[in-house]
């Protein structure tokens, strides 16, 4: 419950400081009303086309069951044990090993996986990983990463538009007209780097509760640990390049090992994952 409170605080703080953006730069009742109607209109799309979206952007291709028996027959096993749906299943067309689930709920869920995770991982760690993309997708993981992902995009073209306007000379309105200095400079410097923050603490919030649900669904909580290790160690030789904005929808991402790539990853550690997940695993032994 806790997990979730912070997420709900935390998307709306990403959809108030679009409202705050508007209000500043724009100005008065007017620069308000635009920031909620923006806010209304950015949740309204991602919640609806969340999934068309992400798989657009990573190129997904759907996948039959006569055309990926063994994908498909893992994720119809898994999604029966959790007592959903069964997911659309795509492929992306890409030699990096990762995956990702989209999808507004279950009814409207897909789970993609790459060509590069389907040839690296063994059957039980490849199970852990679908485990884990089902879990964001019984939590509404999804969801709430999709709307994050969209509003964040909100507040970084609109402060890209406010810098066109400063540098081609709309800049030159005084407070009377509505617009105001100090907040468009804000807007400029500050708003997308505080969008891209909020983001991912969205993210980061929800893989351990992901990781432990594809622990409690699999009864194996050390093969998803052994998969998310060898994806980070391939992930860094070869991302799965995308919109950034996307990235938090991905298993695991490739900036980690540095002070700059720990601030602005949108996992945790791959470290603090293994050990919760081996922590798990002997409170599951100690129960057995």
């Amino acid at each position: 419950m806790g997990n979730q409170f912070k997420t709900a605080a935390l998307l709306a703080a990403l959809s108030g400081l679009l409202i705050a953006i508007s209000y500043w730069v724009i100005g008065g009742s007017t620069g308000l009303l635009i920031g909620i109607a923006l806010a209304a209109v950015t949740n309204l799309f991602s919640w609806y086309q969340s999934d068309k979206i992400a798989l657009a952007v990573y190129q997904a291709q759907p996948v039959s069951q006569r055309e990926a028996p063994g994908l498909y027959r893992m994720v119809e096993k898994l999604s029966r044990r959790a007592n959903i749906p069964t997911p659309r299943v795509y492929i992306v067309p890409s030699q990096t090993a990762n995956a990702f689930a989209t999808g507004r709920d279950p009814e409207h869920a897909a789970v993609a996986v790459t060509e590069g995770i389907l040839n690296i991982l063994p059957e039980d760690e490849l199970e852990g990983v679908i485990a884990h993309e089902l879990t964001h997708i019984i939590n509404r993981d999804t969801l709430t990463q999709a709307v994050a992902a969209t509003v964040a995009g909100a507040i970084s073209f609109l402060a890209q538009m406010v810098s066109y306007s400063l540098w081609f000379g709309g800049g030159s309105r005084d407070n009377d007209r509505g617009g105001n200095p100090l907040g468009v400079l804000l807007t400029v410097m500050l708003a997308p780097l505080a969008a891209t923050i909020i983001q991912l603490a969205i993210s980061r919030t929800r893989e351990f509760s992901a990781d432990a649900g594809s622990a409690k669904l699999t009864g194996n909580p050390r093969a998803l640990a052994r998969a998310l290790q060898r994806l980070e160690a391939t992930a860094r030789q070869m991302p799965l390049n995308a919109n950034p904005a996307f990235e938090p929808l991905l298993i695991i991402n490739s900036i980690s090992g540095q002070f700059l790539g720990n601030l602005f990853s949108s996992h945790p550690a791959t470290e603090a994952r293994v050990a919760a997940l081996l922590k798990l695993e002997q409170q599951l032994t100690t129960i057995g």
